[in-house]
């Protein structure tokens, strides 16, 4: 089972959301719920899969509901329908003392505007939750230093919040989360009020300390750039409603809807898209070291080029014309002495950075992991193939604004 399971959240905003919900039920949308009822519709039945150490992210535009659900998670929103459970435990049935342990020890939250303590130092500040739990001073303190250098503060411990840039601020907030030990992060546009730079620092460290934490980090943003940079799985809103869960290249190559279509058309997807995305096998995997029957195995696959493993692990390429005239002349002998190295790639790297290898190949260019076995092959023409966006409609725009 998920870490967090989200099964069929409803909010409906307003002084009597149950009748309202009944009047949703029976079809109204949204801007006919608010003008009969004058009743919001915040989230209509979103259901979510979250897996345990992944990075999720929730993007959509403005009023499409991303920050209302993430508040559902610690309870700071209650639903008007639907159920919430983190690790198999109901949270909407949690007592007040339960749900106050719950905040304090398992999902910690990482706020757009650092809420930070201005009268309290940087130290202090990542300390205070530790505090509230009641930890002693010494043990609070060498804990919190711990977490002020995993962020990059070392030395502006004694600072107080005002002699820090922003991205400074939003390293002691993600700090004092952090230092909670809390398995869940809850971050609302948590890089949002950031300058580009910085924010793209932190979306480094934010990837970087996630290899290293192996947290479950749910991060809210309105920037598809960002939800594709650190998402291992990205959920798309629009009005309140679910338009689509995937992988980075899910969203990308397979929109669910023509509101996906038009979010992801002008994304560069060669800084996306690595390079397991577009691999194949490879047609020709020769094997053993007898050089001529290496080459009847090519002839019979109609390939040039065959690809030498030996125990999996990728030796080089051989060519069918070098192959034929060294059994022509010498009759037969290893097919290792024959395969040529040349130029590989690794399965991770991402198309903008492959693609100039690939154009200077004569071959597919093969695929390596990490203990040298051939995983696959990629080509130019594989690349192409998902680089180019579709082609635009003249409803994109105003399928985006709607």
């Amino acid at each position: 089972m998920s870490l967090i399971e989200v099964e069929n959240i409803t909010k409906i905003f307003g002084p009597r959301p149950q009748e309202a919900m009944a009047r949703y039920k029976e079809g109204l949308s949204k801007e006919e719920l608010l003008a009969e009822t004058g009743h919001t519709l915040g989230l209509a039945d979103v259901s979510l899969s979250i897996e345990k150490g992944e990075i999720f992210v929730v993007m959509g535009l403005s009023g499409s509901g991303k920050s209302t659900l993430i508040r559902h998670f610690n309870r700071l929103i209650d639903p008007t329908a639907g159920r919430i459970l983190v690790d198999g435990t109901d949270v909407l049935k949690m007592s007040q003392r339960e749900l106050q342990a719950f905040r304090r020890s398992t999902m910690s939250m990482v706020f757009q505007r650092f809420g930070l303590m201005p009268h309290r130092t940087v130290l202090e500040n990542v300390g205070y939750g530790l505090a509230v739990r009641g930890l002693r001073k010494k043990d609070r303190l060498e804990k919190a230093m711990h977490w002020v250098e995993m962020v990059g503060l070392k030395g502006y411990e004694n600072q107080y919040p005002t002699q820090l840039s922003g991205g400074m601020q939003q390293r002691v907030g993600l700090a004092r989360a952090l230092a909670t030990d809390a398995e869940i992060l809850l971050m609302d546009e948590a890089f949002s009020a950031l300058d580009p730079l910085i924010r793209s620092q932190m979306q480094d460290q934010l990837i970087e300390l996630q290899s290293e934490l192996g947290k479950t980090i749910v991060f809210i943003t309105h920037d598809l750039d960002e939800a594709l940079r650190i998402g291992d799985h990205i959920a798309i809103l629009k009005d309140g409603r679910l338009s689509q869960v995937g992988t980075p290249p899910e969203i990308l190559l397979n929109p669910a809807d023509d509101y996906v279509a038009a979010f992801v058309r002008d994304v560069n997807r060669a800084r996306i898209l690595t390079v397991d995305v577009v691999m194949q096998p490879p047609k020709a995997r020769l094997t053993g070291e007898n050089m001529a029957r290496a080459l009847e195995e090519m002839r019979r696959l109609g390939e040039r080029y065959g690809y030498v493993v030996d125990d999996k692990r990728y030796r080089g390429v051989a060519t069918e014309e070098r192959l034929a005239a060294a059994v022509k002349s010498a009759g037969d002998g290893s097919l290792y002495d024959y395969a040529e190295p040349g130029p590989t790639l690794t399965a991770d790297a991402v198309l903008e950075t492959a693609l100039p290898t690939t154009l200077e190949s004569d071959y597919p260019v093969p695929v390596v992991g990490e203990d040298g076995e051939l995983v696959g092959v990629v080509s130019s023409r594989q690349m192409s193939s998902v680089l180019a966006p579709p082609k635009r409609n003249d409803g994109d725009d105003q399928k985006l604004a709607s």
